[in-house]
């Protein structure tokens, strides 16, 4: 390792701007130590320790089949097409290297045929984009749905022409031969590093649907990048979930289905009519407010119970139906196979209540602007995950910039069933003394205080003059940022700033970051979607402003369940979750600041338990060794130094 990583080394050869990093050569050495081992080892390495090229270049050398599970679908790109050829190109690996997504990614044959058919589409623009999804679909080899960018994302035409884990009719499809998800599947089983996200990694061990399950038997390596995401990742999918958006997926398919092979049967799409409006009537009977609430809370609400009593009716008539139909065609069968489940999945939520397993779930409902669902997720997956672990002798490894708390990592192995996992930290290899300002302003009012958003902006007007814009400012709720945009606006014009005002929402992520970097002297007012996984480096972000401590809002249906659990153990349930989660989050959202070496910016913490509160010092600590200051001249000195 001293060798591949020296100045005189492949990589530096290879990496344009590489640089001898100290603690990129120890962790690289540490994960090279644990594959030899097949151990697992927890990896916490602060920004700019070039954690990527650390796992990568011994996992590349292992001689064995890795996988690599990152955070997100873009993360998985950037791993695919420029951080792994890098890499392997520097090293001359001759390793085979393939991408693995989940099946809504991909284009599906049968799917877009049935609507090409159907003809029946919520807008002019999904009929135009259905035919551009066709075209692509006849010239594209792998049909993923990224290599379409003339689609939008969130085009209403995408679950029309891809399969979901319900509706897909796999080695009954009629297009099997020729499906873009099985010959993914058949390269990553080929491949001697095959690159998922958390979501696919996870969904598959709870529903052995994706394909991962066949790549764990012969894989020597799992290398977990964005490993703080994991604890939430698992939750969602070791739990069972029902919503209404599967209900009327199941009757749209049915619609279809019943109108190619059992036209004659009239029932069939009455029934499906039936279930809709049930469905619908569901959803209106959660009430208007988006949001979680515990299952007690949703049954409260008006007629929500006659209302699943409606569902749970409709779908038995529907199920009914489907099973007399069944074998008039593989897509009839396949519906009728999918209303079997969600009978099911509907009756345990119903019966979880009265069962002994219940003290180890939390039965919750989140309610959204078109759907609603139903939702039953376990209390710790620290004991399922661990099993996984010892279903077979391979190495595990979890990094982040993020897993620990003042280097005590107890918190992240007690979630994950990893008591036993080795574990190493590396700091920063950045100057944060120099680069960085930590400033938390005076005479704040408490945070639940009325017109604490006001005093935020209030106290961060002076710090983009200061700053000449250039700022993130960043929020714990959506309702807190969007009052935080109205008043900007307002101070903006009585200040008489110019700054660009960006809101998170105005485009997708990926849009405003780069409107923000174009602009140079931009202020993004943001929320949960860009705490973390977000680049800007050099002097497009000076200033990163936090409005308060990102505490969990405790009347969160799982975090509730959490906590009443912890303390009825005579535990605190404050010190040992609700403060590390805080601090891990805060953690990514202060990584936004400093990017590089050459990197200087002010992180302002609008929240004073920082400093009032005794554990504020625990907090502080684990964040870069920043130099702190209360006072706004300090700010100003700084901008002014720079």
């Amino acid at each position: 390792m001293e060798h591949l990583f020296s100045a005189a080394g492949p990589l530096a050869q290879a990496i344009p701007g590489f640089k001898v990093r100290r603690q990129q050569i120890e962790m690289a050495q540490a994960v090279a130590e644990v594959i030899q081992a097949r151990g697992v080892l927890i990896a916490e390495a602060g920004t700019g320790t070039g954690k990527t090229v650390a796992y990568l270049v011994p996992a590349l050398l292992s001689g064995g089949k890795v996988i690599l599970s990152t955070g997100t679908k873009t993360l998985q790109d950037q791993l695919f097409n420029r951080d792994i050829p890098t890499v392997r190109q520097a090293l001359r690996a001759p390793v085979t290297v393939a991408l693995l997504k989940g099946r809504a990614n991909y284009v599906c044959h049968y799917h877009l045929e049935r609507n090409l058919q159907d003809g029946r589409f919520a807008s002019r623009a999904d009929a135009g984009y259905l035919q551009l999804v066709a075209r692509y679909a006849k010239t594209s080899k792998t049909g993923d749905r990224s290599g379409l960018a003339e689609v939008p994302e969130d085009a209403g035409v995408w679950p029309l022409v891809t399969s979901t884990r319900d509706n897909c009719l796999g080695g009954d499809c009629p297009r099997y031969k020729e499906c873009f998800v099985m010959e993914a599947r058949k390269q990553a089983l080929a491949a001697d590093v095959v690159v998922v996200n958390h979501h696919l990694f996870f969904a598959d061990l709870a529903l052995r649907d994706e394909g991962v399950a066949e790549l764990l038997p012969a894989c020597n390596t799992v290398v977990f990048d964005e490993a703080h995401q994991l604890p939430d990742t698992a939750s969602l999918f070791f739990g069972e979930s029902l919503s209404t958006a599967q209900l009327l997926e199941l009757v749209r398919d049915t619609r279809l289905e019943a109108a190619a092979a059992a036209r004659d049967f009239v029932a069939l799409p009455e029934a499906a009519q039936a279930l809709e409006r049930a469905a619908r009537d569901l959803r209106l009977a959660a009430g208007e407010e988006s949001g979680r609430q515990t299952a007690r809370q949703a049954e409260a609400h008006r007629d929500f119970g006659q209302r699943l009593d409606a569902v749970a009716e409709r779908l038995a008539t529907l199920g009914k139906l489907l099973e007399f139909q069944a074998d008039r065609s593989d897509g009839l069968g396949n519906c009728w196979q999918r209303c079997v489940d969600l009978t099911g999945r509907l009756a345990r939520w119903r019966e979880a209540e009265q069962q002994e397993h219940g003290k180890d779930r939390v039965r919750w409902v989140e309610v959204f602007q078109h759907a609603v669902q139903l939702n039953s997720t376990p209390l710790s997956i620290a004991d399922v995950f661990r099993r996984q672990i010892d279903a077979g002798a391979r190495a595990w490894i979890f990094t982040s910039a993020t897993l620990s708390v003042k280097q005590d990592f107890s918190h992240y192995q007690q979630e994950m069933g990893l008591g036993q996992a080795r574990t190493a930290g590396w700091d920063s290899p950045f100057d944060y003394a120099t680069q960085a300002l930590l400033y938390v302003p005076e005479r704040m009012p408490g945070p639940n205080s009325a017109g604490y958003t006001e005093a935020v902006v209030k106290a961060v007007l002076p710090a983009l003059a200061a700053s000449r814009g250039r700022a993130f400012l960043l929020f714990t709720s959506l309702r807190a940022m969007r009052e935080a945009h109205a008043l900007l606006e307002d101070g903006f014009a009585h200040e008489g700033y110019d700054f660009p005002l960006l809101l998170q929402g105005e485009g997708s992520r990926s849009q405003l970051l780069e409107r923000f970097r174009r602009l140079g002297n931009a202020v993004l007012v943001a929320s949960q979607s860009f705490w973390e996984g977000v680049d800007v480096r050099g002097e497009a972000l000076s200033l990163v402003m936090i409005d308060r401590l990102p505490f969990a809002p405790p009347d969160d249906p799982v975090l509730a369940a959490r906590i009443d659990r912890i303390n009825a153990e005579g535990r605190n349930a404050f010190m040992e979750y609700q403060l590390p989660e805080a601090v891990i989050t805060l953690k990514q959202g202060a990584g936004r600041l400093i990017r590089d070496e050459t990197d200087r910016g002010v992180l302002m913490i609008c929240d004073t338990r920082l400093v009032d509160r005794p554990y504020g010092r625990r907090i502080w600590q684990s964040l870069p060794p920043m130099r702190r200051t209360r006072a706004l001249t300090d700010v100003l000195a700084f901008f002014d130094d720079g």
